[in-house]
């Protein structure tokens, strides 16, 4: 049965990426890395904003205290509700930029980079505290991508899209820099397509988004596919619950690289009713 869509944002972005509910201003936040811009979407109204960052942005996430939190090529910056701008950690590193980012449960930004060549192992994860410490959490990255924890914290679902697979840590949110993650294994390796962003359910499931595949995958947390919806558009980059109740899936596309992108690539689709998502902590800076 083919799945129904709604067209949330029709747009052109070059790399449409990290869907974010934003629960307090109930709004989608997604950037285009490439276009260099943080976009803001209310469903209920059909509000958009657009804010230019002037460098590549990988994901901007919501604040405890009002504003955004930035993962930039350069680094994390802050932006705070008046548009008062500053860097929580600057830490420019030549050819390599900010890829997708999340939140975790104790408020702190998971921020992935890869290179802008791909080189393996050239990119990693960072964690970064609200007080601007960064820690490295994995070393090695080559595209640093979707990240998601389990609903009660237990578990941490990673991929590093360059390897085809979503892996699955335990998580001790007491440890120390990489000490935080043990125990790496494979939750599922994708055969057609690359994994790329991804969202957790409020029943533990992982949903997939997938480059080059054209579809969002759902696993089960014993990696059993059990649920796939199609995308027209090839390369879908991410995904997040939203609007009322968090039932409703938001996907986000790209059209950079495509000699022929469908009519939908780099917008911003919609499944309404798709599941039951998780309330997303917002970053405590």
């Amino acid at each position: 049965m083919s799945t129904r869509y709604d067209i949330a944002v029709r747009a052109e972005a070059l790399l449409g990426e990290g869907a974010t509910w934003d629960a307090d201003a109930a709004r989608l936040i997604w950037v285009d890395i490439l276009g260099c811009r943080v976009h803001t979407y209310d469903p209920a109204t059909g509000h958009r904003t657009v804010r230019t960052t002037g460098r590549h942005v990988g994901a901007a996430k919501p604040r405890a205290g009002g504003g955004l939190v930035l993962s930039l090529r350069d680094g994390v910056a802050l932006l705070d509700p008046d548009g008062t701008f500053g860097w929580l950690h600057h830490d420019p590193v030549p050819g390599r930029r900010a890829n997708d980012a999340a939140v975790a449960p104790d408020g702190s930004l998971w921020a992935g980079t890869m290179c802008d060549d791909e080189t393996p192992g050239g990119a990693t994860l960072t964690r970064h505290a609200p007080d601007g410490t960064a820690q490295v959490i994995l070393p090695d990255v080559t595209v640093g991508n979707g990240a998601g924890w389990s609903p009660d914290g237990t578990l941490f679902y990673y991929v590093d899209t360059a390897t085809r697979r979503v892996d699955v840590f335990d998580h001790d949110p007491d440890g120390e820099g990489a000490a935080r993650l043990r125990d790496r294994r494979t939750l599922t390796t994708i055969g057609t397509g690359f994994p790329d962003g991804l969202t957790v359910d409020a029943d533990g499931c992982v949903w997939v988004a997938l480059w080059d595949g054209g579809a969002v995958h759902r696993y089960t947390p014993d990696g059993v596919l059990d649920r796939v919806l199609e995308v027209p558009a090839p390369r879908v980059t991410s995904c997040a619950f939203g609007g009322p109740g968090l039932r409703d899936l938001y996907l986000t596309t790209a059209r950079t690289g495509l000699s022929r992108p469908t009519p939908l690539s780099g917008s911003v689709l919609v499944v309404r009713g798709a599941g039951q998502g998780l309330p997303q902590p917002a970053f405590g800076g």
